[in-house]
């Protein structure tokens, strides 16, 4: 048993987080491009000029004061305007994901770069030109891309005249831009994720991080839900080949104790945190437990019928997810508390945790596979899953990641386990496989990749490249389709 034959390895990255080149080709700005850098507990801010002349800020993905606009300030250091620099080295490092066997690579879409002003502002011809020769420069190499078309970088030109998610617009604006993409790439990319993370508003609120209000967030997310249905339908129009997957955080909650109020408390998590979102797009409609969050929330949710037809018609081909941690709850006190990508939880004491905060959990992530396998019964595609750590490069230039090794070794074996154990598995992309730009801390210090870049949170650095130890190892793992691991 194993792996299938034509299993895909490869690593995933986004744009807005390796691209650099903020202002270049065409792109308008978004608004990452006005957060600063963070630190270990990922408080970072995105500044704006207020209507009253004064400096504003929120959190990343927070929303703008009224009459406010998003601004530049000289004081503060924007760390994803240079990035990773690919837009400028992207066949060098495409190369270098070649040397390490990648057969896929996921990466997104920048919609600043294709409509940079939406559709009254036309098509950015040299945004459409960059993508071709990035997917081109792909195929090259025999590597078979899945491409995101979202990945919380829409121009904020949206932001600052429609509102945002609130304005079914976006569902329109967002269907050309998917139609763009399926038409011009079809010959380069036959699989595509809609939304990265789609559930991220959900679980902010899951964990009150700035959850804002609750009628807007759900028509928010109700209004993405319903452009990834058209999307998908619009991608079996242009081309019945394509396939169209969504993408959900993967958010595993185990209760702290068997108090029956803490497991059911877990499984509650499980459902509002993922199942709404993934009912929704696998199965094509909201789940019965939907009304109690609804009711919950208080909120009263508007769905046309054409909505309900979408969702329906439109449903995802496969399901990706992300997988970095596990958390636990309770219904009891506890003063422990975790980090995480997105869910912030009680801590285990079974567990170790990064620098970070984040729990490491291999046997979590197969748990998790069985979990979706068995309530989806869909192809499933792993495309987040890392270690993010200080690297120390050594006077002789090498770097020895022996700790990022063991994170994936661990998890790798767990995804095999499952597989074994009759998980329908098609890929693993590993986050992010060259350094790139953190998005809840904002650092280039919190490093990810098998590929070093010579850039620090302070802007500082030439950018070169050079191979970690992990480099060496993934590149065993992918020539044995996962056989070799230690």
């Amino acid at each position: 048993m194993g792996f299938q034959k034509d299993f895909l390895w490869g690593g995933s990255i986004s744009a807005a987080q390796v691209e650099g080149a903020w202002n270049e080709g065409g792109k308008s700005p978004v608004q990452i491009d006005y957060a600063a850098v963070g630190g270990t507990k990922g408080n970072r801010k995105v500044y704006f000029r207020n209507a009253d002349g004064s400096r504003g800020e929120c959190s990343l993905m927070g929303r703008l004061a009224p009459g406010a606009k998003y601004e530049l300030f000289d004081d503060i250091h924007y760390p994803n305007h240079i990035a990773s620099n690919f837009y400028h080295h992207y066949k060098e490092d495409i190369a270098l994901f070649a040397e390490m066997g990648f057969t896929t690579f996921n990466t997104s879409i920048s919609w600043a770069r294709i409509f940079p002003y939406g559709m009254k502002g036309g098509v950015n011809k040299e945004g459409v030109e960059f993508y071709r020769n990035v997917f081109k420069e792909c195929r090259k190499y025999n590597i078979d891309p899945v491409i995101t078309l979202y990945k919380y970088d829409e121009p904020v030109y949206f932001e600052e005249t429609y509102g945002g998610w609130t304005n079914r617009a976006m569902i329109d604006e967002f269907a050309e831009f998917a139609r763009i993409c399926f038409n011009e790439y079809k010959d380069l990319v036959n699989k595509w994720l809609t939304f990265n993370e789609i559930n991220i508003q959900i679980v902010y609120r899951a964990v009150g991080v700035e959850h804002g209000d609750s009628q807007v967030q759900y028509e928010e997310l109700h209004n993405q839900i319903v452009a990834a249905a058209r999307s998908v339908k619009l991608a079996h129009k242009i081309d019945p080949k394509l396939k169209v997957g969504c993408m959900i955080a993967g958010v595993c909650v185990y209760p702290l104790t068997p108090d029956p109020n803490d497991v059911y408390l877990a499984y509650k998590k499980f459902q509002n945190t993922f199942c709404y979102c993934g009912d929704a797009m696998i199965r094509g409609e909201y789940p019965g437990f939907a009304v109690r969050m609804w009711k919950d929330d208080g909120v009263a949710l508007s769905i046309s019928e054409e909505d309900r037809r979408d969702m329906l018609e439109g449903k995802a081909d496969f399901l990706a997810f992300s997988y970095y941690n596990s958390n636990c709850v309770t219904t009891h006190e506890s003063g422990e508390h975790v980090g995480g990508n997105l869910m912030r939880g009680v801590g285990n004491p079974y567990l170790k945790v990064s620098d970070w905060g984040w729990t490491i959990d291999p046997i979590g992530f197969k748990y998790f596979l069985h979990l979706l396998n068995d309530r989806y019964d869909k192809p499933l595609f792993n495309v987040e899953n890392g270690l993010g750590a200080y690297d120390v490069v050594e006077a002789d230039g090498s770097i020895h990641d022996n700790y990022r090794i063991s994170y994936l070794r661990e998890h790798i074996k767990a995804m095999q386990a499952a597989v074994n154990e009759g998980v329908d598995l098609f890929g693993y992309t590993m986050w992010g496989p060259i350094d790139l730009v953190s998005a809840s801390s904002g650092q280039m210090d919190k490093r990810y990749g098998f590929i070093y870049v010579d850039m620090n949170d302070k802007g500082e650095g030439d950018l070169h490249r050079a191979k970690k130890d992990s480099f060496y190892w993934y590149k065993k793992v992918t020539a044995t389709n996962g056989e070799y691991l230690d």
